[in-house]
């Protein structure tokens, strides 16, 4: 059973939007790795170790917070590639997003989506959300790996 902490991916192409997630999530006491992607594609190629970011990829060892409305590939369909892929299947995914609309939160849990968290609009409100995530983070249990090993690791 792994205890390290999880690396958390998060797509999203508001500078704005970014800063206050990562910025609330410390404030929360999360300290996992933060990486921060402008889009899906990009979230994509992270994961799987591809485009810029040649190497292993990040299978089992991430976390990925996704924005729904992003550049290039936006974050419904990152969520339906992950989840297709065997590798990637156990990849906790939460959908952190403006969009509200209950039909977009259904096929988000069809899917495969672990968590589906509407932003809030009022700033107040969107810091009080993120640090309540940080602290939801921080007692999350999670697939060691996706390559058929069973146990769990902290998010």
């Amino acid at each position: 059973m792994s205890t390290e902490a999880l690396t958390i991916i998060l797509a999203e192409d508001d500078d704005g939007h970014a800063h206050l997630v990562h910025k609330n999530l410390q404030r929360a006491g999360l300290v996992n790795g933060f990486i921060r992607v402008r889009d899906g594609q990009e979230a994509l190629d992270l994961v799987r170790g591809e485009g810029e970011h040649p190497g292993p990829g990040m299978r089992g060892k991430c976390l990925l917070l996704l924005d729904i409305n992003m550049p290039r590939v936006d974050g419904v369909e990152v969520l339906r590639r992950v989840k297709a892929d065997p590798q990637l299947a156990l990849t906790p995914i939460i959908m952190l997003t403006t969009t509200d609309d209950p039909r977009e939160v259904e096929r988000c849990y069809s899917l495969g989506c672990n968590v589906y968290i509407t932003k809030p609009v009022a700033y107040e409100q969107f810091v009080e959300a993120i640090k309540q995530l940080g602290l939801f983070l921080q007692v999350v249990k999670v697939p060691e790996s996706n390559g058929g090993k069973k146990g769990e690791g902290r998010a």
